[in-house]
């Protein structure tokens, strides 16, 4: 089991640094349920309110327990391969992060390519700037190496937020300072140093800097480099483990060591980044909380580079259900019951679905199979559930008692996707609710699932420049696999080709490229059944890249890579289900660069 500093008689989340012990003995009772934790376990266990959010200052919280959210699902969750989305879609996840109250939102790496640049830009002027009914309103934050066109770029996109902010790094460890960088200490020193005063300089009085690999960089080096952009100016310091190497013992400890050791340390704010290369990102982030950090930088999901990083979920409802019995009343502003929108909007956006066993938000995470188990539930739930579903927005369907079927109308439907945690009316709600209809003639009653399965391929799609008209496919033994496809472009202009292949879903492909002209390769492309039985929606996801495929640079190699595109589609014929997943991946690749250009007053799309 994961180690943390918890009971540690002489360490606590309000101890002064200059109390903190330099070394903590191995024996101690550091285990997160250790014996002699003095724990209460009530009948009704309820994970804690969030309490007031404290007037935001950039270097420092009046309140010593609360805990800053950054999320970086739009910059480091965007690297995952397959993950890109449009400046509309970027701009749709930033506003329900803001609903969801994060702190800060990293929304790209605008030196990545123009079309980062114009989507940072968008997301600062339209969410950096909407206030809600509390008062707040997010950091907008961008990315920039240490140099100075990074950093004008990230000027240049988050300065028309409320409250911009600039993030800048460089790596302090010696694999990275011999092997990637090739710079000397006293080169990176100076490196790091001018650029946070630069950064400065331009206007920006909230200035993140990050030493990249401080999980594996010397010890007092650390401190020195540390030391340097907190005299330049930087206002947050995060500390990163970039490949996900440390244990949580080890990384409470950094953060313990780096609050102890660096001069000018009370004048910042520390902040964590944990990768998830050994599945210890979460515990990591919470051992980092405890130790004395008060940002956390995680993604819906725990999506990003490699194995991901921390998810917002999971620490936020870690300190919401153990942060005021375990971990010194640390609480966070987040409204927990956007998290379940939050994830499936991010999920069908980047086309990462979430694994059923994920924590918090899998499909899993509160299904009781075990005949023991559902006694217990069924007697109390607080048996062998820690936190209500509805506490992260999700509802149950068995306790609804809505059953949909052919003869619901609108209002039966919208209630249950309200219960579901989608808010349509207008021409969104119409659009579902004909493709329920539809559905609905077809099977005598619809799941969740096959509704969730109808939103995602009706709400959650990139703006339609094709459209699929109609499809007919032959296939069998007898002969060659041939489809005719109608598509429908942006002007209204139908389209229709034929082609012959190797199957139906191929032979479809084939006719549509025809119709769109443009070379793409088919990187992934996979199908799973929503529900059970034979009548079960299918659910179909693609990923392509262009032949001229867009290019941006990667944050952290600094290499030019090619963007993919993903797209999905759901149907109760299979080859209709991979034609719209090919069709939506499609104009995701289309629309990338028109969508960069939105109107600041509406998020419509201009061309």
């Amino acid at each position: 089991m994961a180690t943390l500093f918890l009971n540690h008689p002489t360490f606590s989340p309000t101890t002064p640094s200059s109390k903190i012990p330099t070394s903590l003995n191995p024996t101690s009772p550091l285990l997160l349920f250790s014996k002699s934790s003095k724990l209460s376990y009530n009948k009704s266990i309820k994970c804690s309110l969030s309490q007031t959010r404290p007037e935001y200052i950039p270097n420092k919280i009046p309140d010593p327990n609360y805990v800053r959210i950054f999320d970086t699902t739009l910059r480091d969750g965007e690297q995952s391969p397959g993950a890109t989305m449009t400046s509309k879609e970027k701009l749709d996840v930033a506003r329900q992060l803001s609903k969801l109250g994060v702190d800060i939102i990293e929304a790209g790496f605008p030196a990545s390519s123009n079309d980062d640049l114009e989507a940072v830009k968008i997301i600062a002027r339209e969410v950096g700037n909407a206030i809600d009914d509390d008062g707040h309103v997010p950091v907008i934050c961008g990315l920039a190496r240490c140099n100075k066109a990074d950093i004008d770029a990230a000027w240049e996109a988050v300065k028309y937020a409320k409250r911009p902010r600039i993030h800048t790094f460089i790596a302090t460890s010696e694999i990275h300072l011999k092997y990637k960088l090739r710079k000397s200490r006293e080169e990176v020193i100076a490196i790091a140093k001018e650029m946070v005063g630069y950064a400065r300089s331009l206007g920006c009085n909230d200035v993140e800097f990050s030493p990249e690999d401080a999980g594996r960089s010397d010890r007092e080096y650390l401190y020195e480099v540390l030391e340097a952009v907190i005299k330049a100016g930087a206002t947050t310091l995060n500390i990163p483990d970039t490949v996900g190497y440390t244990l949580p013992t080890e990384f409470g400890k950094l953060i313990a060591d780096i609050k102890l050791n660096t001069p000018g340390i009370d004048n910042v704010i520390i902040s964590t980044h944990c990768q998830n290369d050994l599945g210890l990102s979460t515990a990591n982030t919470i051992a980092g909380a405890y130790a004395g950090a008060r940002q956390l930088e995680v993604t819906i999901n725990g999506i990003g580079e490699r194995a991901g990083n921390a998810s917002l979920e999971e620490v936020v409802m870690a300190i919401r259900c153990r942060g005021k019995e375990l971990l010194g009343g640390l609480h966070t502003g987040v409204n927990t019951r956007h998290i379940v929108m939050a994830s499936k909007m991010v999920a069908e956006f980047t086309g990462l679905h979430v694994q059923p066993h994920k924590a918090i938000v899998g499909a899993n995470a509160f299904a009781h199979e075990s005949g023991i188990h559902q006694d217990g539930m069924l007697k109390f739930k607080g048996t062998y559930e820690i936190m209500s579903p509805e506490d992260i927005g999700l509802s149950r369907s068995n306790d609804s008692g809505i059953v949909l079927g052919k003869l619901s109308g609108r209002h039966a439907l919208r209630s249950r996707l309200l219960e579901l945690g989608y808010e349509l009316d207008g021409k969104d709600l119409d659009d579902v609710f004909w493709r329920f209809k539809a559905v609905a003639e077809k099977k005598k009653h619809l799941s969740d699932g096959d509704i969730e399965a109808l939103i995602s391929d009706e709400i959650f799609q990139p703006q339609a420049i094709w459209s699929l008209g109609d499809l007919q496919v032959t296939c069998g033994t007898l002969g060659l696999s041939t489809a005719t496809v109608k598509l429908i472009g942006i002007d209204g202009v139908e389209h229709i080709a034929c082609s012959v292949g190797t199957g139906p879903v191929d032979a479809a492909y084939k006719a549509i490229d025809q119709i769109v002209k443009v070379s793409v390769s088919l990187l992934e492309y996979s199908m799973n059944s929503v529900t059970e039985g034979i009548d079960a929606i299918a659910s179909t996801r693609v990923v392509i890249v262009g032949e001229n495929s867009h290019t941006s640079t990667h944050a952290i190699s600094g290499q030019t890579i090619n963007r993919t595109f993903s797209g999905t589609g759901a149907g109760m014929d299979i080859v209709v289900s991979s034609v719209r997943a090919y069709v939506s991946a499609l104009n995701k690749m289309f629309g990338f660069s028109r969508t960069s250009k939105v109107s600041p007053e509406s998020s419509e799309v201009t061309a």
